[in-house]
């Protein structure tokens, strides 16, 4: 990357550590809802865009952080190529640093893995006004720690992401959607049966009323594992797991607030008040109800999990977002931010208050 691209970026990030002034970045400004408000002064990164090498041979894509989503997935697909992690976008100008950033991955991130899996390297301004290169452009270039990694749902609290390279995979052969009405507790049942056979599925969810199981594969694959399975065959399966990605169902048309819970696929169904959309095998539980935080963190607690508070409802103010982890790990945050953001400039309480 030529130095004088970022370095109107440097220079900003040197005047904030200068007046200690902490920043708010920012790129198509899509994901502003999620994580803690902050006020900090706008650093807008959208500008600093493009892809900088593509080798569709070596499955390798390293792009700006403020390049537009779309434009990274469309390149991508006059390849034939895909990001396996199906990053949803929740609006036009979503951004790869903003995608990284908040470790956002859709359906088929149980099967195929999360954003964090599919980052190679980064390139970040830290708190000292550094530009600091983690990773590389292969799976296993560098012993120690994979700081790279580390910027992958840091919701920009450890640095200004400069260039990002990605793993990239060839689109499947054939996809089919099966439908199977059923009930919440048989469907839980469901998806976790075939998800532990050896079937090329790449996404299961359940939306209150149906479930649906997608293949992915090989035609020979898909056809055998549709025989098997049985249900009904989805008119538009790329449609409707549009719709769960972009939160576009019509169960996410609602002004309540919406949870997500993160618990062990096989766990019963929770009883907490409220409508359930079930993904990722019952891995990834969204729940639309009033009931107090409190409640809801505690239920998920006993279940082996979290639940983050991903879009207030209308007089929802001081719910923190993320559910605090424990003092271990909060103390491992801090280590972090310290090292990374000594003078704290960058999202200020943006994953947790006085972070």
């Amino acid at each position: 990357m030529n130095q004088e691209i970022s370095e109107p970026l440097q220079q900003q990030v040197l005047h904030a550590i200068k007046t200690r002034q902490a920043l708010q970045i920012q790129g198509g400004g899509s994901k502003h809802f999620i994580g803690q408000p902050t006020d900090a002064t706008l650093l807008d990164v959208s500008g600093h865009r493009g892809i900088v090498s593509y080798d569709p041979v070596e499955l390798v894509i390293t792009a700006r952080a403020g390049t537009p989503l779309r434009e990274l997935e469309q390149t991508l697909h006059e390849a034939n190529q895909i990001l396996p992690f199906e990053p949803p976008h929740f609006g036009w100008g979503a951004t790869l640093g903003g995608t990284i950033a908040c470790g956002l991955s859709g359906p088929a991130r149980s099967f195929s893995g999360s954003a964090r899996d599919y980052v190679l390297g980064v390139k970040v301004i830290n708190g000292r006004g550094e530009i600091l290169n983690f990773g590389g452009q292969v799976m296993k270039n560098v012993a120690g720690y994979d700081c790279s990694r580390l910027m992958a749902g840091a919701m920009g609290t450890l640095g200004v992401m400069l260039e990002i390279s990605l793993k990239v995979l060839p689109k499947q052969a054939a996809e089919v959607t099966l439908i199977n009405q059923t009930s919440l507790s048989l469907a839980l049942k469901m998806m976790n049966h075939w998800a532990g056979k050896s079937l090329p599925l790449s996404a299961a969810c359940y939306d209150g009323k149906n479930c649906y199981l997608r293949l992915s594969g090989a035609r020979t694959a898909v056809k055998s594992a549709r025989q098997l399975i049985g249900g009904e065959q989805h008119s538009d399966s790329n449609a409707f797991w549009q719709t769960i990605k972009e939160h576009q169902h019509p169960f996410f048309q609602s002004s309540r607030p919406l949870w997500r819970l993160s618990l062990p696929a096989e766990r019963p169904a929770i009883d907490l008040p409220g409508e359930w959309l079930i993904d990722w095998c019952g891995a990834q539980r969204w729940l639309l109800s009033d009931s107090s935080a409190e409640v809801i963190r505690e239920q998920a607690q006993q279940a082996g999990g979290h639940a983050t508070l991903f879009r207030r409802g209308a007089n929802e103010t001081t719910t923190e977002t993320f559910q605090r982890p424990t003092d271990g790990v909060m103390q491992l945050h801090r280590r972090l931010k310290q090292a990374f953001d000594p003078t704290g400039i960058f999202n200020p309480g943006r994953l947790f208050p006085n972070l």
